[in-house]
C-alpha cells in the first residue's frame, strides 16, 4: 500500500496529518511519500491552499484533516 502526502514544510495541518499517518505505521504496513507542492509549479497550482491532501494508492482519500480511526478504516478497505 502506498500513501502520498501533499503539503508544505511550514503547514501545521500537514504536520498534524503526518503525525496521524506515522502513528498507524506500527500497525498497518505502507510506503509513505511526502511531496512539497511548492517544489512543482503544476502541483502548487493544482492544490493551492487545499493542503494537506492524502492519497491512498493514488486516489485522493483525505483533505485538511484525518483522525486515526478514519485513516484506519480507509486503509482497511484497500486490497492487500
Amino acid at each position: 500500500m502506498r500513501l502520498t502526502l501533499y503539503g508544505r514544510p511550514e503547514c501545521h495541518l500537514c504536520h498534524d496529518m503526518r503525525a496521524v499517518v506515522e502513528a498507524l505505521r506500527a500497525d498497518v504496513p505502507f510506503e509513505l511519500e511526502e511531496v512539497d507542492v511548492d517544489g512543482d509549479p503544476a502541483l502548487a497550482a493544482a492544490y493551492g491552499e487545499e493542503i494537506p491532501v492524502l492519497l491512498v494508492n493514488g486516489r485522493k482519500a483525505f483533505k485538511y484533516r484525518v483522525t486515526p480511526a478514519e485513516l484506519r478504516a480507509r486503509l482497511a478497505r484497500e486490497p492487500e
